[in-house]
């Protein structure tokens, strides 16, 4: 019986004392495997590229080459690396330029070691792995007028793209949408594919990703004066699900 490989992990941090802390919380198990650290921004994308780690966890204020930075490289030069952000900001305009970019995860330092843990195999699972504040934006924003702003925002969907994009974003596997929608499952898997490929999202999570970024920065447009909201721990795991 063979045994699962571990999570190979690259912190990046230009701080020694957290890249030592955070080794310290994940070389202790068994399932992870810190195989690399950077102190910049242009040494994590070296490394992530040589490396191919499955998660990266990175700061947002690094020399070099920020945070943000960072995450855009590896979305082109190591595509399969899932960014986790873990950073002292804890504003709105910091987040969501990570999601933007491609990170699946915002954690605040001072997160606890089980968070932190959690954020890691949930990202390498295909997570996304937000705050609690906001994994209940999330919530809130697949069920309060996601179909408008998604009409908008990717003018190149249909009603049924739409539709199908909200049951996603609300967490739906493929056998609650067959229901919701009144399909077989196999047109569901056919139209979670054509869909994922309209939005050019990797996964279902990279569709809620796009979708949920695009309505903030819409929302963040029309109320301009909306105060940061902080995030404190990790509550929701988005589930993936191969079409």
């Amino acid at each position: 019986m063979s045994e699962t490989r571990p999570i190979r992990v690259l912190i990046a941090d230009d701080h020694p004392i957290v890249r030592d802390g955070l080794r310290l919380v994940l070389d202790r198990r068994d399932d992870i495997d810190v195989v690399a650290e950077a102190a910049d921004g242009r040494e994590a994308v070296t490394r992530a590229i040589h490396l191919q780690p499955d998660v990266a966890v990175i700061d947002l204020a690094m020399p070099e080459l920020d945070g943000v930075g960072v995450i855009k490289e590896l979305k082109r030069a190591a595509p399969n690396c899932r960014c986790i952000v873990l950073t002292l900001y804890r504003d709105d305009d910091h987040l969501f330029d990570a999601l933007e970019a491609g990170a699946v995860g915002f954690l605040v330092k001072g997160a606890a070691s089980a968070e932190i843990e959690l954020a890691v195999r949930g990202a390498a699972a295909g997570h996304v792995v937000l705050g609690k504040s906001v994994a209940g934006r999330v919530t809130r924003a697949a069920t309060t007028g996601r179909r408008r702003i998604a009409r908008q925002d990717f003018p190149g969907l249909t009603e049924r793209d739409v539709a199908l994009l909200d049951l996603i974003a609300r967490g739906d596997d493929n056998a609650a949408i067959a229901r919701a929608l009144h399909l077989a499952p196999k047109t569901v898997r056919n139209q979670v594919s054509m869909l994922l490929d309209k939005l050019g999202a990797r996964d279902r999570a990279d569709a809620v990703r796009l979708a949920f970024t695009a309505e903030e920065r819409r929302r963040n447009e029309a109320d301009a004066e909306a105060s940061p909201v902080p995030l404190e721990s990790v509550e929701q795991l988005l589930p993936p699900e191969r079409y």
